[in-house]
């Protein structure tokens, strides 16, 4: 689709509401139009999958639309590092979602029985009363890649395009911790964002160890790409936990509790564990000995400027390009196959744009005539790489095995 394409239904979505927008801006309006608007379908496209368009959103994929799961085309990651917010990925567990939110009124209750002093934070003191911080991170869907599981699993059948890779600016989640005066009790903090269950796991409740939630690192985001960020991400403020998993990055943040105990509310147990083993995966039909939480990313690397069944010019280089990335060790190298994986060579990688961001790496490719199975392989700085045969969960978390792309030149 174009950007004109994209221009004009953006254009449709909003025209009526041209009367609600007279004296208000803009973006006071796209944050209360999901309670007005109906999202736009287009024809079926992206593999049979259908693409919506959403307030503040271009045409993505939708699995679900109540409550919102909205996947990115994967062609969105050969438009640059850094993922444009009308492009991000949308991902809710509770159907009863925050439909128009005042910033201005909002705050952010922060206490629990190991906090020493309670106190309520609205969204300008957050933003004034802090020293923020400013780092590109990866945001990541836990079920990433789940359709492509094999044997199948249960849940939401994503493909690659659960990810995204942002600009994120706010606050430490230790300097307003500090204010909370932690208890030497103190032992998790748990997060709660606007969102509401209708019926099933409840309210969407994380937490994180003292230790984690303390890393100066973890921040209370109000931007993204130096925009407010989009209602559907989590305006007004968002949990970020670079190098996690998105389960963490709770939206709409309203309530932070410090607690003397291990959490044990439904989305931490028995919801996004993992096989407590070292490679948090068991053989298909197979029971786990024991689960832990799911936690930081696994490595993973992607191809994203040639799409699987491209047709190429036999003896014409191409520069093939693609991205990778990892927990926040960072990437230390990325090696490159034409033949399925037989032999490798090292790829060129791009500026490192730090350690939870995406790394870009390019090669040169020059197809004999026929067909060509190319593969990428990234390594972090740990040492730490991807499995060349696909391993499996019950969940269908954390995929990240080496992935094919097949094409044909002539």
């Amino acid at each position: 689709m174009s950007q004109v394409d994209t221009s004009r239904l953006r254009r449709r979505l909003l025209a009526g509401g041209a009367a609600a927008m007279a004296g208000a801006g803009l973006g006071t309006f796209v944050r209360s139009a999901l309670a007005q608007a109906a999202a736009i379908e287009l024809p079926i496209a992206n593999g049979g999958r259908r693409l919506v368009a959403y307030p503040e959103k271009r045409p993505l994929i939708v699995l679900t639309s109540r409550p919102p799961q909205l996947e990115t085309p994967f062609e969105v990651f050969n438009e640059g590092l850094i993922t444009p917010n009308d492009a991000f990925f949308v991902r809710y567990h509770n159907a009863a979602i925050p439909t128009s939110i005042d910033a201005d009124k909002h705050v952010i209750k922060i206490g629990g029985n190991a906090c020493g002093k309670p106190f309520e934070l609205t969204m300008t003191e957050l933003r004034s009363q802090f020293k923020p911080i400013e780092y590109v991170a990866v945001n990541q869907c836990s079920g990433n890649s789940r359709g492509l599981f094999n044997p199948r699993v249960t849940g939401g059948q994503l493909t690659n395009g659960a990810m995204g890779n942002a600009r994120w600016l706010g606050v430490p989640l230790k300097d307003v911790l500090a204010r909370a005066e932690l208890k030497n009790t103190a032992r998790q903090v748990t997060f709660n964002g606007l969102d509401e269950a209708v019926k099933g796991g409840g309210d969407f409740v994380k937490a994180l160890d003292l230790n984690q939630a303390l890393d100066p690192d973890v921040m209370l985001a109000y931007q993204m790409n130096g925009a407010d960020i989009p209602m559907l991400n989590g305006y007004p403020v968002k949990l970020v936990v670079p190098g996690y998993y998105g389960t963490y990055w709770v939206k709409h943040l309203s309530e932070i509790e410090i607690i003397d105990g291990v959490f044990n509310g439904f989305w931490m147990n028995p919801a996004y564990r993992v096989p407590d083993n070292d490679c948090a995966c068991i053989e298909p039909g197979t029971t786990p000995a024991a689960t832990r939480p799911i936690g930081r990313f696994t490595v993973r690397s992607f191809i994203t400027s040639l799409a699987n069944g491209a047709q190429l010019r036999a003896g014409q280089q191409a520069t093939v390009r693609g991205i990778a990335f990892d927990g926040g060790q960072g990437i230390r190298e990325v090696a490159y196959s034409t033949d399925g994986g037989q032999s490798w060579r090292g790829a060129r990688l791009g500026a490192d744009m730090g350690r939870y961001s995406f790394r870009e790496f390019t090669f040169a490719f020059t197809p004999d005539k026929g067909s060509h199975d190319l593969r990428v392989r990234a390594w972090n700085r740990s040492g730490q790489s991807q499995p060349m045969e696909a391993l499996w969960q019950p969940a269908g978390y954390m995929r990240n095995v080496v992935e094919s792309v097949k094409v044909t030149a002539a």
